[in-house]
């Protein structure tokens, strides 16, 4: 495909059928999946072909990470003017992992961890399996951060050890991209408390023009912030992720243990280098598709679901939807990892549509669900007219509240 073309209206929904990723295989092929984490696109050529090397290669050895860690600092410094030093860099298997690692250079056993819920489900378990205690401190008006919140909560909770705060920038699921005045309150808040910010910046590739995205550590030199080409190119499958240590503090990447560093498989860094050094003309085609179709979504609601509560996100490939009108019932019904509660529950079932329920993203999370837009506009369209089919208000709901702010 040429690396103008918007890549989510490439491949047909028969294509798309004959994935075998979990996006596409977890429910039947009745259903629209508009849940995990997965495009609908085709690699950008420069992927592609870094892939066919290998394979025509057979190069399928142990990851040399000094061209991906370049490749990060040099479209950092093209796209956000900054340049993290190679020294502050690590290779990890992904960013979760590095966020844990992170954790355990930033702290000890037992340290509480902090999150603004509603967020990415993930941030409460595994913090937990790593030996930390994991609190919330909800997201205020208008799905921005709560400072008096957090002081709260950092007062609170160093009061008795230490802490550390996981921060989603942008976040997600609300799409908000915090700006450069909240990240450098955040970091002052943080000072003052002892409090360590860990950052995942997986999603700031994805970030619309009209909103400027911050790195965390260009405000917080004794922060970390994990990143990858994973979202921005859809490469899940290729393992690979950054750990990156704030200037002051790239010294204590000396106690990351060495297993940590090979985490990251060779083909993931073969890919995501790709993404990252030639990537961007494809990104920027991306980038005007999900800003068409995050602007679709608003269209389409508005006729066919219009009690359905959506802001058009700043940020990532989610609309973040609040059924309240509607009074499901959010008890729950199966693991947190599957979308079948709440409003989510009720599209699967009648409306064969999977989006992934709320209630994961912790406090925040009731009578939501949040619907992932990287798709087609037909699908979309689709999806969208099925969940309006099956929608049904609750006695005495309230007038529309569908806003585009």
């Amino acid at each position: 495909m040429g690396e103008t073309q918007n890549p989510l209206e490439v491949l047909s929904l028969e294509a798309l059928r004959r994935r075998q990723s979990l996006k596409w295989r977890a429910f039947g092929d009745e259903v629209l999946p508009l849940w995990v984490a997965e495009m609908d696109t085709p690699l950008a050529a420069p992927v592609a072909q870094a892939l066919n090397r290998a394979i025509e290669l057979g190069d399928a050895g142990y990851p040399s990470a000094g061209p991906y860690i370049e490749a990060f600092r040099n479209f950092a410094a093209r796209r956000w003017e900054w340049e993290p030093g190679a020294e502050q860099i690590r290779p990890v298997r992904d960013v979760m992992t590095g966020v844990i690692e992170a954790l355990r250079l930033a702290g000890e056993l037992w340290d509480t961890v902090i999150v603004s819920s509603p967020v990415y489900p993930p941030f409460f378990n595994y913090p937990v399996t790593a030996g930390r205690r994991v609190v919330e401190a909800p997201l205020g008006a208008e799905g921005r951060l709560d400072f008096e919140m957090l002081e709260e909560s950092f007062n609170l909770r160093t009061a008795g050890g230490q802490a550390s705060y996981l921060l989603a920038n942008p976040h997600n699921p609300t799409g908000t991209v915090h700006t450069r005045q909240e990240l450098e309150q955040l970091a002052r808040l943080a000072a003052d408390y002892g409090v360590r910010v860990i950052s995942d910046e997986i999603h700031a590739p994805l970030v619309y023009a009209e909103t400027d995205f911050t790195p965390y550590l260009t405000v917080d030199p004794r922060g970390y912030a994990v990143t990858s080409a994973s979202k921005g190119w859809s490469l899940a499958a290729f393992k690979a992720g950054l750990l990156i240590a704030g200037e002051e503090v790239a010294s204590e990447l000396a106690d990351l243990p060495p297993e940590a560093s090979l985490g990251a498989s060779h083909i993931g860094v073969l890919a995501q280098t790709a993404a990252f050094a030639e990537g961007e003309p494809w990104l920027d085609a991306l980038l005007q598709g999900l800003d068409a179709n995050r602007m679709l979504l608003t269209e389409l609601l508005a006729e066919h679901a219009p009690q359905v509560s959506y802001s058009v996100p700043q940020g990532t490939y989610f609309g973040w939807l609040d059924f309240s009108e509607f009074g499901y019932d959010d008890a729950p019904n199966g693991g947190a990892e599957r979308p079948i509660q709440g409003p989510a529950k009720h599209l699967l079932q009648e409306a064969k549509v999977a989006l992934t329920g709320g209630h994961a993203f912790g406090t925040g999370g009731e009578q939501h669900a949040r619907l992932n837009f990287a798709t087609s506009q037909a699908i979309l369209t689709e999806a969208v007219q099925r969940i309006g089919a099956v929608l049904v208000p609750a006695a005495g709901s309230g007038p529309d509240r569908l806003s585009s702010g």
